[in-house]
């Protein structure tokens, strides 16, 4: 697939954005290449067009469809893989926001919990077990959010989103 200067831009910028999100550069390359494309597209098409080896190709449409953010597709009478994107951008986003919440928010949370259990309640660890309180009650809040809106559909989002504004 041979891109033209507009589709490029897109690839290039979606990989700094999704980068930002928490996914590596390459990986949001790879899925703004396939929300571009018409067709799914074949491990061999993406390795040329964006110019990357095949094991991170691979890697990279692997954790893609990990993600939730892609689908493997078999074409009939070839033996490839090919894949194709979603392209809808608010199933993107939640699908992102699912996904960090289970790699990011999740341990942390798991991770107060246990300071907490294995802290005893002392003079000494009285501003240790304060912070740790803190960052919990902070972090299961966000948690309830990004919840919220893994669930949401687009007119309750932005219902809420008009009422903070």
């Amino acid at each position: 697939m041979k891109l033209n200067g507009q589709q490029l831009k897109f690839v290039q910028t979606w990989g700094i954005l999704g980068n930002n999100w928490g996914i590596n550069k390459t990986m949001a390359q790879l899925h703004a290449l396939l929300m571009i494309s018409e067709n799914a597209l074949s491990t061999e098409e993406m390795m040329e067009t964006l110019q990357i080896s095949r094991g991170n190709t691979n890697m990279n449409v692997r954790a893609l469809v990990e993600w939730g953010l892609a689908n493997k597709e078999m074409m009939a009478g070839d033996r490839r893989d090919f894949y194709s994107a979603k392209k809808d951008i608010w199933v993107v986003a939640r699908q992102i926001a699912k996904q960090r919440r289970k790699r990011e928010l999740e341990p942390v949370i798991a991770a107060l919990v246990e300071i907490k259990s294995e802290t005893v309640n002392t003079d000494e660890n009285t501003e240790l077990l304060n912070r740790v309180n803190d960052i919990e009650d902070f972090a299961i809040k966000i948690d309830k959010m990004l919840e919220k809106f893994e669930k949401s559909d687009e007119n309750w989002f932005y219902k809420v989103l008009l009422k903070l504004v």
